[in-house]
């Protein structure tokens, strides 16, 4: 298993991502948001994405986002191939998320929002903290992010202060 920064030459595993987490969005029947191939290949373009391939097969992936001018960083888009779930896949992949993300962007504060509590886990043995939805960026393009999500409307009713989601925060200062 090859768990890496995904470069060009991962662009042909686009689509699959984008399917893998559309399919686990439907079958969790948790809010998830969506992410066009497109998207996930600029990810990939500006080296900010992991990848887990096995054998040439699509494993897992992470990606990163940076916000309000560089003050904050977002992991999302984490998702684990059903056939590689259960074996510490997601956690290898974000911890290497997690450190590329403090080597690139050191003094960002890095955050991520879920509903699944394997990655609140993850988050939180990496030293993540629990936060209001106020404590994360105020930048509206992240949010707008959330708009394929089926929780939005949850968001938006209550002008982005509660979710489904947990919001986690780590402070690079604050370690």
């Amino acid at each position: 298993m090859d768990i890496l920064i995904a470069s060009s030459k991962h662009i042909k595993y686009c689509n699959v991502i984008s399917k893998a987490i559309s399919s686990s969005a439907k079958v969790r029947g948790t809010g998830i948001a969506l992410r066009s191939s497109e998207y996930i290949k600029t990810k990939i373009e500006n080296n900010n994405a992991i990848i887990a391939v096995n054998n040439n097969e699509f494993a897992g992936f992470c990606y990163i986002e940076v916000w309000g001018h560089g003050k904050y960083v977002a992991h999302s888009g984490l998702i684990v191939s059903p056939e590689y779930r259960g074996k510490g896949l997601a956690k290898k992949i974000k911890t290497l998320t997690f450190n590329h993300s403090k080597n690139k962007y050191p003094d960002a504060k890095i955050f991520g929002i879920t509903t699944g509590l394997p990655v609140m886990k993850i988050n939180y043995e990496l030293g993540y903290k629990p936060v209001t939805f106020s404590e994360l960026t105020d930048d509206n393009e992240f949010w707008k992010g959330c708009s394929t999500c089926k929780n939005y409307d949850v968001l938006n009713r209550t002008n982005r202060e509660m979710c489904l989601c947990t919001g986690m925060l780590y402070e690079p200062q604050k370690k």
